[in-house]
């Protein structure tokens, strides 16, 4: 398995990418995007308690759409490492999360069944 790293981001991205409509690099920048805005959504909520559950899942969704579960939990972990606790319960609830993620930092596998969930989206969740 590759070490990811911010440096070789992108061409990881290009070789889990898999969507048969997209049609030009704007497009897969576009969905590559997608990972921001679900960071962006997180940051949001951690700073001011406003949760918009709905369109981060709106958001993995797609993601999940055009890569494999786990390169996708990879890029996430990389990107969003610090907020994996509110990561995590979109993950398990779109049947998308990994038992281990390689963590860039240490070189490590991280077990996702130690990485503890946010229970008010975990709760939020359930009412989906």
């Amino acid at each position: 398995m590759e070490i990811l790293t911010d440096r070789n981001f992108l061409i990881y991205a290009a070789q889990n990418y898999s969507n048969p409509c997209c049609h030009s690099t704007a497009e897969f920048i576009e969905d590559l995007r997608r990972i921001k805005y679900v960071k962006k959504l997180i940051t949001r909520y951690v700073e001011t308690g406003e949760l918009k559950e709905r369109l981060i899942l709106n958001h993995l969704i797609v993601l999940s759409n055009t890569f494999r579960p786990e390169p996708l939990c990879r890029m996430l972990c990389l990107k969003a490492e610090q907020h994996l606790p509110y990561v995590k319960p979109f993950l398990v609830f779109l049947d998308i999360c990994i038992v281990n993620i390689l963590n860039v930092k240490t070189q490590r596998n991280i077990a996702t069944d130690d990485i503890a969930m946010d229970q008010n989206i975990i709760d939020k969740l359930r009412k989906i």
